[in-house]
């Protein structure tokens, strides 16, 4: 059975799953699917196309599915998904697609602090956390696993990989690629991210192939060069696959 504050007001044409709690002063629109066992805290607004799944929590102030900031954007059904056991700290405010991407996603585990903004079409993948008062732009995607740190400002259409660490108060508009530390102003390569690596599982032997593929790719004043020369040497390697196949797809570039 879900708990509806008396001073929440939910559409009818909202279709709730089981043991959701809505607090006082939501507001949950219609065409709004929520799954089960999520906790809305008082003040949360979720807009239409919102998908949401399990185990989530809204915490006051939040607002889920807005219309986006886009002056393409002309009123189109687009959605807003979000999967299950996330935790959308205060006043997080997450945009649903255009006609571009037509929805938003964020997938489960994440942990999104307050006043962060995630633009439209954005895809923010698993087990990401991004800091206070960040606000990433339109059309970005984040792949699993990311740290970003407090006040990053983040440029449209970059992507970040997976396992990064990027500090407080970045700002960038260039892709940020997986495994490293990214800091400092210009915002730049600042090495691996070893202690991440190391409390993930990875392995030395993987930790030092992942080190020597950006010395070698690093080095280079072709980038391709230094990709051709690091699937020579580690073959069948996953993660370094995964840095050649994500630097070969940039369309933004990679920071240097």
């Amino acid at each position: 059975m879900n708990q509806i504050h008396p001073l929440a007001v939910v559409s009818a044409d909202a279709k709730l799953g089981d043991n959701n709690i809505i607090g006082p002063f939501c507001v949950i629109d219609k065409d709004v699917v929520i799954g089960n066992n999520n906790k809305f805290y008082n003040s949360v607004t979720v807009h239409a196309g919102a998908r949401i799944g399990d185990n989530n929590e809204f915490f006051p102030g939040g607002s889920i599915s807005t219309k986006p900031q886009d002056l393409k954007y002309q009123g189109e059904d687009t959605l807003c998904i979000i999967g299950n056991n996330n935790s959308f700290r205060e006043s997080v405010t997450i945009s649903r697609g255009t006609a571009s991407k037509t929805s938003t996603t964020v997938g489960s585990n994440n942990l999104i602090m307050e006043n962060t903004h995630i633009a439209h079409d954005c895809v923010v993948n698993d087990g990401i956390i991004i800091g206070n008062s960040t606000k990433i732009a339109g059309e970005v995607v984040i792949d699993s696993n990311a740290i970003i740190s407090s006040t990053v400002l983040c440029h449209q259409f970059c992507r970040i990989g997976g396992f990064v660490m990027i500090q407080g108060g970045c700002r960038f508009s260039q892709d940020i690629p997986p495994y490293i530390i990214a800091g400092k102003e210009p915002t730049r390569y600042c090495g691996i991210n070893i202690i991440g690596l190391r409390r993930r599982g990875f392995s030395n032997e993987t930790i030092d192939a992942i080190h020597d593929t950006y010395r070698i790719i690093y080095s280079k004043g072709i980038i391709r060069e230094g990709i051709q020369e690091v699937r020579e040497k580690y073959k069948d390697i996953k993660e370094i696959e995964y840095i050649c196949s994500f630097i070969e797809s940039s369309k933004r570039g990679i920071i240097r």
